[in-house]
């Protein structure tokens, strides 16, 4: 049930959405980013697809707009949705509008960036700032490039707009409308992402304007790109060297590994490939590592001789930077240039701007790390090391967590209970994370305490409902507290806590497997907002085997009820989470039609474990990208003959 990780590139394109009617339209587009690192990259990817859209479809004003504004818009884009993303910390919503011409005003494309923290000022140049490791140009640059921009203050939400003239300050020639090639060769900006291949030929003047505003604006999204610090510091090396530099070298701390861990080499370039492998040896002897007192500026180093050549006779100027991130440091960063002794002015002030970059870039993909590392031990505690095996019976378990760093919301459960009952759980928890965990941490051993007290299937999700509406209601008393002691606003509804935690929504299968004298198993069932459980006879028909109920922790005056039937030798018991059911590809979903019980059909016959796999199978097959939602089902299938061994397995 947890939101789409942006990481996955989920970021649609955004197609021609026209607003308003008849000769009033406006083709606007829009989208919402979550407050994650990686949102600057997709706000970028989303403004060039829907240019791109607007442009083929021939829309008005469109066709005015050049590379150079393309350029500024993905620029302006970025920046103040990174701004969002640091300086506010919640969702983002970006707006593009084309704005035709009226009178003396030209055609504009505007920019409309919202943010949900509203008593978060927008950080600027002349602001005081007291981490600067944290701060960009931000304003500074979309002031630069943008005609006019502004802050519109709406309750609950802040607003950040630019607005981008089409007019000929983009200089558009004057060529005939069927020379497309030369009228894309004026307007194409000189690309500071491919530089000149050596340090004679560099304009450190041109760094200073337009070539390092849209060098720093692309190299943001390049680096957050990436959640593994070492694809981090490989992915700056390149930036600088040639462009900005002849060689680099990037060192990053260890993680937790105190003031006596040497700094390791994350990697060296040189424009010579050859020469790299002269330096780096060189590096290695001497880590490089900045005392917190030289501040965030460049650092003169000497030059390390000999180890740039084999010669010897070549010297030049360094200059180091320290990686900071969150007032923490993460490492350092050295360039060089050859032939000459100082580094510019105006390429020191862009390698600060590009470090400080770099910094946020490393400290997201800690965090990331390490946010990975406790869901992953959070979520071997919080499922079992196995399930039980049950006579005459054969299971299949397959579950993969979804691909976002976090803690799943799909949890299963497989146990004995006295009387010769075995009970089976499989819940999907409302979003994923913290809230997640306590959930399922709730949920998972009290299924076990009250099926091993003798409830019945139906009694048990009673008594896991009035718990789960106690524990909401304590979280909404507690944070009401809370509220009033800061004389904060009121808490509407009861869906969103001013704390930021959810109320706990959980939707559940359970039931209970008791073996017949005569062969066979009696099973009773029931769903609570879940995807109904779908029983395969041998013969390939397919049934669902319980009736829809509604969510556990949503109604407090409700008893749920249960269905029971009998699972004889040769029928299998297919149980999914709705990472299953509503896999998407496009609009549609895997589910739609039936797809599910068509799949299922065809696996009349076959084992519990081979039909956890087919079914596996076709949900990843139904989607190019791998599935976004937590994904976990469970076969249960009653042995054919009492010389199948019974058992439990996992397919996945």
């Amino acid at each position: 049930m947890g939101p789409i990780p942006l990481q996955r590139d989920s970021v649609q394109r955004p197609g021609a959405v026209v607003a308003g009617q008849g000769d009033d339209r406006r083709p606007v587009a829009r989208t919402s980013l979550p407050g994650i690192p990686q949102a600057s990259a997709a706000a970028r990817r989303f403004v060039r697809a829907a240019l791109a859209d607007w442009t083929g479809l021939g829309l008005p004003t469109a066709g005015e707009f050049g590379e150079r504004l393309t350029d500024d818009a993905l620029t302006v884009a970025s920046e103040l949705v990174t701004n969002a993303v640091v300086h506010a910390g919640t969702t983002v919503e970006l707006l593009l509008r084309l704005e035709d011409s009226a009178g003396p005003e030209p055609a504009a494309l505007v920019l409309e960036i919202t943010d949900h923290h509203p008593a978060r000022s927008v950080r600027d140049g002349r602001a005081e700032r007291p981490d600067p490791a944290e701060y960009g140009r931000g304003l500074q640059l979309v002031a630069t490039l943008a005609e006019s921009w502004g802050i519109t203050y709406r309750t609950g939400l802040k607003t950040v707009w630019a607005r981008l003239p089409g007019d000929d300050r983009y200089g558009l020639p004057d060529t005939p409308a069927g020379d497309e090639a030369t009228r894309r060769r004026a307007l194409r900006a000189e690309g500071p992402l491919t530089p000149p291949a050596g340090h004679a030929a560099r304009d450190d003047a041109g760094w200073a304007g337009r070539g390092g505003l849209s060098f720093l604006a692309e190299a943001s999204g390049l680096l957050a790109g990436h959640l593994d610090e070492d694809l981090v510091a490989s992915t700056a090396g390149p930036l600088l060297v040639p462009g900005l530099a002849d060689w680099c070298a990037i060192w990053l701390e260890s993680e937790g590994g105190g003031p006596a861990a040497a700094p390791r080499l994350a990697g060296v370039w040189h424009r010579d490939e050859a020469r790299a492998e002269l330096l780096r040896p060189a590096l290695q002897k001497e880590p490089l590592r900045l005392p917190g007192s030289v501040g965030t500026g460049p650092v003169p180093i000497p030059w390390p001789g000999s180890a740039t050549t084999e010669r010897g006779d070549v010297t030049g100027a360094a200059l180091a930077h320290r990686i900071i991130s969150g007032g923490r440091t993460l490492g350092a960063v050295l360039v060089g240039r050859e032939g000459t002794d100082h580094i510019p002015d105006e390429v020191a002030a862009l390698l600060a701007d590009f470090v400080r970059r770099v910094g946020l870039a490393v400290g997201a993909a800690r965090a990331y790390t390490r946010q990975a590392t406790i869901s992953r031990i959070l979520q071997r505690g919080l499922l079992p090391s196995k399930v039980a095996e049950i006579p005459g019976v054969t299971s299949a378990l397959v579950y993969e967590p979804g691909d976002d760093g976090v803690v799943g919301g799909d949890f299963y459960d497989l146990f004995p209970c006295p009387g010769g009952r075995w009970c089976f759980v499989l819940g999907d928890v409302q979003g994923s994370g913290p809230e997640a965990a306590v959930v399922t941490g709730l949920a998972r051993p009290w299924l076990r305490l009250l099926s091993r007290e003798g409830y019945r299937v139906g009694e048990v999700l009673d008594r896991l409902n009035r718990l789960l509406l106690d524990d909401a209601m304590e979280a909404a008393e507690a944070a009401a507290l809370m509220v009033a002691a800061a004389g904060g606003q009121q808490i509407q509804g009861g869906e969103q806590m001013q704390d930021g935690s959810q109320s706990r929504f959980l939707s559940l299968l359970y039931g209970d497997l008791v073996p017949q004298p005569g062969g066979g198993v009696r099973c009773t069932v029931a769903s609570a907002g879940h995807p109904l459980p779908l029983l395969l006879r041998p013969d390939g028909s397919v049934h669902p085997a319980a009736e829809p109920q509604v969510l556990l922790g949503v109604v407090e005056d409700v008893a749920y009820g249960s269905q029971s039937f009998d699972l004889a030798p040769g029928d299998s018991l297919l149980c999914v989470t709705d990472g299953v059911t509503e896999r998407r590809s496009g609009r549609l979903m895997f589910d739609d039609d039936d797809g599910l019980a068509r799949v299922l059909a065809g696996c009349a016959g076959l084992s519990a474990a081979a039909t956890a796999d087919r079914i596996k199978q076709a949900v990843h097959a139904f989607a190019e990208r791998p599935p976004d939602d937590d994904l976990a089902l469970l076969v249960i299938r009653v042995d054919a003959d009492a010389d199948e061994p019974g058992g439990a397995t996992a397919a996945g």
